[in-house]
């Protein structure tokens, strides 16, 4: 760990960006024509101070594997308004089957580092494989200790880990005298487990973790944009959202309430909800209106009535998102 790397500690902001979809072509629709609409996309985050973006080293489906990563790094450069400086790129690296051995995490950092032409600020280990291959964990937490201590990366983060593996990752960790700066799941009012179940929040408190919320509209379902009847988005978008939204009309109902007495809409409730519960969301947007929307989250806050409705409705929901498979305990 350098000095330089130590006199830079990481900030966020209250909520990033997340780029999930920046070249996912089976879920999201990319394609390259977007590009463009993309790099508004950014601009107006980071004008706005949305200046944290997530991404992936596996995010972009086939031949496009990497091109979140690409584009982020494209649109840094390119980017030469206010905040400029604040811009942090937080990358998670994939515990691939192939990928076990601490030199494959660095070489695998380096590569995401390429990609983007600049420094990773935060990497994360994008999943556990303690559901199946917990051997595999080790070789891999020590990779990314291993880039701390280079001074190759900012900060080290987790994902998808539940409260008791990362009080065990963060012993490991804090035994090189590497701490966990952040720890991203899935969290909306459409799933509020493990935050709510399992206490995670709580945990991340204790341990002076920083609880990143992916998928804060629950991959569109909170935005009011579908219903039952409507068209629904193409994919597997569309058989689970024809899935869930007839079990979720009381949620929405009481969102939509919530919104038109705010005159927001229900996509800055679901993602003001996220902030207000000490999370930082990192809703996706890829048009600027998206972004526009989304940026409208910032600025006020929910008082506690509204949260305490959006709580009632959401613990008595009769559906629920699905929950990542690789999410421990």
């Amino acid at each position: 760990m350098t000095n330089d790397q130590i006199s830079q500690k990481l900030s966020f902001p209250a909520m990033g960006c997340g780029t999930w979809a920046w070249g996912n072509q089976l879920l999201w629709g990319y394609d390259e024509s977007m590009d463009e609409e993309l790099q508004g996309v950014f601009n107006l985050c980071v004008s706005n101070g949305v200046t944290l973006f997530d991404t992936g080293d596996s995010y972009g489906t086939g031949r496009l594997n990497g091109r979140s990563e690409s584009l982020l790094g494209k649109f840094t450069q390119a980017y030469q308004g206010v905040n400029k400086d604040n811009i942090s790129i937080a990358t998670k690296l994939a515990a691939y089957p192939w990928r076990w051995t601490r030199q494959a995490m660095v070489k695998a950092c380096l590569s995401s580092t390429q990609r983007l032409g600049r420094n990773v600020d935060l990497v994360q280990m994008h999943w556990s494989t303690a559901n199946y291959a917990p051997w595999q964990e080790l070789g891999l937490l020590d990779g990314l200790a291993d880039l701390y201590e280079q001074g190759l990366v900012r900060g080290v983060g987790l994902s998808n880990y539940g409260p008791k593996r990362l009080q065990r990752v963060y012993k490991k960790l804090a035994d090189r005298g590497v701490p966990i700066t952040t720890l991203q799941v899935q969290y909306s009012l459409l799933s509020t487990y493990p935050v709510t179940q399992l206490k995670l929040k709580d945990v991340c408190d204790q341990l002076g973790i920083k609880l990143i919320a992916y998928s804060p509209l629950a991959l569109g379902i909170l935005t009011g944009k579908y219903q039952e009847k409507s068209s629904l988005p193409p994919g597997i978008r569309g058989l689970l959202f024809r899935q869930l939204l007839p079990g979720v009309r009381s949620l929405l109902e009481c969102l939509r309430d919530v919104a038109e007495s705010r005159n927001k809409t229900m996509s800055q409730v679901a993602i003001n909800w996220c902030i207000c519960k000490g999370t930082i969301p990192i809703p996706g947007a890829k048009s600027v209106a998206q972004a526009r929307e989304n940026i409208g989250a910032l600025g006020w806050r929910l008082d506690a009535g509204e949260i305490a409705s959006l709580d009632q409705a959401a613990a008595t929901t009769d559906k629920k998102m699905v929950q990542n498979i690789f999410q421990t305990q």
